[in-house]
């Protein structure tokens, strides 16, 4: 008989034992393949946090915000000297507009006012530009209440006139001109449909629109409408996440200047730097580079750092985890063997007697106990397809919602938040609790892989001490 045949055949020969052993490596392999699968979610996750927010600093003009504050603009040739700052890897220039729907803005003289005398200057440039969009968002109550506190001195300085009903107020749409495919927090743009547009640096008829504003106004990829009487098409459609991010259009760099008359302008700057080690040293350079009465120097995701510590304690627990169960696993294997070997001393007496070399009797003994482990890591993929999910979330959940109350502090106001860190630090929330955990093939496949390494060791140590005893010793003590 082969000495795989008898592996496996000894393997069977207790129905019950085998029955019980291979339930007990099930759930010791479960348990370190479901941390395995917990610690590269959670490993991924860190990655994707560093690489789209975490090493990106905001630069405004000093003293302004998005549309909100004032000082000078910020200009492309101050790009060039952000971009020579040592660590900086991009520098993405945006151009914000505020874009007003030309029906609305016509109404009325007193509509006109109500809608173009509030905050729609800024560094968007002058008063606000008509489009023939909608917006996508009901003003409700807080749109309104915010339109009727920004034109309170114009309304109460207009005679009789506006005495009445305040008229209905209509959101503007933002409008950002950019130099990269990046958002306003330096994130990739999520086209879901179309392409992009192309040469981001060049004046173009080309835009991108949030996926609401498209369904708002009924287009699709190709189709058209206008800015300042302007027409342009539809390249693409994108998911920013967020309501207020979907109501938004995107266009080039040189496309927004041209549409706000105001070439070489740029309202903010989006900065790259290489690492998270580096993001203090190059903020520092930064600053120091376009002068504190020029710019204001942010990093929105600044207290990303503590929440990426926290993941990285949780990467570090199910690893430490991780070691313990397959060490379990080993154990178990390792005193199952012993007590195999023990049983069988006889048997390697025999076989020894008649020639057997002391290789040969440890393969059949770690054969046997590859077979039970392949039961087992069956059995244990399985668990752990179904339970890495909840694991990964019982991990994460204290240390998200730990993150979360230490994240909470002041974000960009208004229509500008976007631009100056508030809106980018909800996006960065949203990435921290979104950690999927998925038992993908490969990751079983390395688990597995660990299992049966050890496997090998807890099998063979006991088989080739066994082995290395005279077959007369071993018959005279039976």
């Amino acid at each position: 008989m082969s000495v795989l045949a008898r592996s496996v055949g000894n393997a069977f020969r207790n129905k019950i034992r085998t029955s019980a052993v291979v339930a007990v490596l099930a759930v010791a392999i479960g348990l370190a393949l479901s941390m395995l699968v917990a610690n590269q979610a959670v490993g991924s996750k860190v990655q994707e946090l560093n690489a789209s927010v975490g090493t990106v600093l905001t630069v405004n003009p000093a003293g302004g915000q998005g549309f909100e504050g004032g000082g000078e603009p910020l200009t492309t040739a101050e790009s060039a000297t952000a971009a020579a700052v040592p660590n900086v890897v991009s520098v993405v220039g945006t151009k914000a507009l505020r874009l007003e729907n030309e029906s609305a803005t016509s109404t009325s003289s007193t509509g006109t006012t109500s809608q173009q005398g509030g905050p729609g200057g800024g560094p968007g440039g002058g008063t606000s530009v008509t489009t023939s969009l909608k917006a996508a968002i009901d003003a409700g109550t807080l749109g309104n209440r915010n339109n009727t506190n920004s034109n309170s001195g114009a309304a109460g300085g207009s005679g009789t006139g506006n005495s009445g009903a305040a008229p209905t107020f209509s959101l503007p749409i933002t409008a950002t001109g950019i130099g990269a495919e990046v958002d306003t927090s330096g994130k990739a743009l999520n086209i879901t449909s179309g392409t992009g547009l192309g040469d981001y640096t060049a004046a173009s008829t080309k835009a991108l629109l949030g996926t609401t504003l498209a369904d708002k106004n009924g287009l699709k990829v190709g189709s058209t409408f206008t800015i300042a009487g302007k027409t342009f098409t539809v390249a693409g459609i994108f998911d920013a996440g967020t309501t207020f991010g979907n109501n938004a259009v995107y266009t080039t760099l040189a496309e927004a200047q041209a549409l706000a008359s105001t070439p070489g302008e740029l309202s903010s700057m989006v900065v790259t730097v290489n690492s998270m080690d580096n993001v203090d040293a190059a903020k520092t350079a930064l600053q120091s580079a376009l002068g504190s009465d020029k710019a204001d120097v942010t990093q929105g995701q600044r207290n990303l750092e503590t929440a990426v510590s926290s993941l990285d304690s949780v990467k570090n627990i199910s690893l430490v985890a991780f070691i313990a169960a397959l060490g379990t696993a080993g154990l178990i294997i390792l005193l199952i063997m012993v007590m195999l070997v023990r049983e069988r001393r006889r048997e390697i007496g025999v076989l020894k007697a008649i020639g057997a070399r002391n290789r040969t009797i440890g393969l059949q003994f770690v054969l046997e106990a590859l077979v039970l482990v392949a039961l087992g890591s069956v059995v244990g993929a399985a668990i752990a397809a179904f339970a890495s999910g909840s694991i990964a979330s019982a991990l994460i959940s204290s240390n998200s919602t730990t993150s979360a109350s230490n994240q909470r502090g002041p974000g960009g106001g208004g229509f500008g938040g976007g631009f100056g860190g508030g809106g980018a630090f909800g996006g960065a929330s949203q990435l921290l609790t979104s950690v999927t955990a998925s038992a993908s093939p490969s990751t079983i496949a390395i688990g597995v892989a660990a299992v049966f390494a050890v496997a090998v060791v807890g099998a063979l140590v006991p088989a080739l001490l066994t082995a290395r005893i005279r077959p007369i010793e071993v018959l005279r003590g039976e």
